[in-house]
């Protein structure tokens, strides 16, 4: 029998992701039903930064000339831990924002805390 881990939404991160449009939401829940069943999906890879440590992945979704990202983990414990979703605004380059990276690092670990 195939096994699956399940998902817990840090904070607001399912009230943003049903804010993206449809095909957006489509292919980043099939990305993270894949990360469920232990697979690496194919739109998703090692969020950068020190602080990650390859321990968080970012999906990342470009539609209708804007990008959408979902941030997670699968390395606590038995669930993939969803920390962020949100729609990349600035226009210069390809990093993720400061703020976003604060929030998701603050996020962190509070799903480190929770696996306990």
């Amino acid at each position: 029998m195939e096994t699956s881990k399940k998902i817990i939404w840090m904070r607001d991160a399912l009230k943003n992701l049903k804010e993206f449009p449809e095909e957006v939401k489509d292919g980043i829940g099939y990305s993270l039903y894949q990360a469920q069943k232990g697979f690496v999906p194919r739109n998703a890879k090692p969020l950068k930064g020190k602080a990650f440590k390859s321990m968080v992945m970012e999906i990342v979704s470009d539609f209708d000339t804007n990008t959408y990202r979902a941030i997670y983990t699968v390395k606590l414990g038995e669930a993939v831990y969803v920390l962020h979703c949100f729609q990349k605004k600035s226009k210069f380059g390809r990093k993720t924002p400061k703020k976003e990276i604060a929030l998701i690092k603050q996020r962190l670990c509070e799903a480190i805390q929770h696996s306990r």
